[in-house]
């Protein structure tokens, strides 16, 4: 059985994360990691004329990027799995149209990254690829326009809410080669208490965020250097800290989450922190991975965290749902 403890599945084969590569926008090459990304664009449009092609220009280069850089033919990728915030992942989908890939289109909104290196995981480990490109994006525009208020009406931000990210990491797992290896996934299970405030992403994920961390650490028994969440931003962060002192289990000293990490708050005008599917993926991209490349850190326990929220449903007064999925990475 590579099933292990109640939700996790022990990847038996190699699986290794060969290489990434990650696009941002201008707000997220002037903060504490411009020096770690691939490529930085000082134009939210990018020459095209929405956000949302812009955006779908992001993920494409990504993932054209990291097959250059890794001399990859199309022949070479057996699957492209991607996913990202709008409606019917049109970003990952129109993408997938250009590059020609094989394609599996999911949605796990700010969770798709670790959704879609599990899944991929998972698919290598039973036999079913050698290749396989996990690709996720956001744009702190297009998203605005979809979950929240259109940026011509000049809305007034609370100061719980996150900027999302505009930005795509793209990924590269095979079963060949060498660099950190995939060791556990750990899917998680929806969770929700309550909050229907869409300006308060952080509270709304941080539960699942907390049950799945846990059930991953019960499950598998590691003791990582290193622990990180997907975009939960500062107040998520807190409630998940507090979460774990609570149950006197505290992980507070060698926790981070993505979303405090890619902004300077003190000096960058983003209240709560990043958001987005492109927050977790290009901090993974960038500063976590080489992080494992350097060995600075040799188990890292990396967990995208989702709100699985519709405006539709938050007017008819339904809460926002959370999930979040771990994976086990080692060097």
């Amino acid at each position: 059985m590579k099933k292990i403890g109640k939700q996790t599945f022990s990847i038996k084969d190699n699986v290794f994360v060969r290489d990434t590569y990650t696009i941002v926008g201008k707000k997220e090459g002037e903060g504490p990691l411009k020096d770690n990304f691939h490529m930085i664009v000082d134009d939210d449009l990018w020459g095209e004329d929405s956000w949302e092609k812009c955006e779908l220009k992001f993920q494409k280069s990504a993932v054209e990027k990291l097959m250059e850089a890794n001399n990859l033919q199309k022949s070479d990728i057996d699957l492209l799995i991607a996913g990202d915030l709008l409606n019917q992942i049109t970003s990952s989908s129109f993408a997938a149209r250009d590059l020609m890939l094989p394609y599996v289109g999911v949605y796990g909104a700010c969770s798709t990254m670790a959704l879609t290196m599990g899944l991929a995981s998972l698919i290598i480990d039973g036999g079913f690829a050698e290749n396989i490109i996990c690709v996720t994006s956001s744009h702190f525009c297009s998203a605005e326009r979809q979950y929240r208020l259109p940026l011509e009406m000049g809305g007034q931000r609370h100061m719980s809410a996150q900027w999302t990210v505009t930005g795509s990491g793209a990924v590269w797992l095979s079963k060949n080669g060498n660099g950190p290896r995939v060791r556990n996934v750990t899917f998680g299970k929806i969770t929700d208490l309550g909050v229907k405030d869409a300006n308060n992403m952080g509270a709304a994920m941080a539960p699942a965020a907390y049950d799945t961390l846990s059930q991953h650490l019960e499950d598998t028994g590691v003791d990582y250097d290193l622990i990180v969440t997907g975009d939960l931003g500062t107040i998520g962060k807190g409630i998940v800290n507090k979460m774990f002192n609570d149950d006197k289990k505290s992980i507070e000293k060698k926790y981070d989450d993505c979303g405090t990490i890619i902004y300077d708050i003190e000096k960058q005008d983003v209240h709560s922190g990043g958001s987005g599917c492109g927050c977790s993926a290009t901090v993974f991209g960038s500063f976590l991975f080489k992080k494992l490349m350097n060995k600075e850190i040799n188990k890292l326990l990396f967990t995208s965290t989702g709100a699985l929220h519709s405006p539709t449903a938050t007017l008819q007064g339904e809460s926002i749902p959370g999930i979040a999925h771990s994976v086990g990475i080692e060097m």
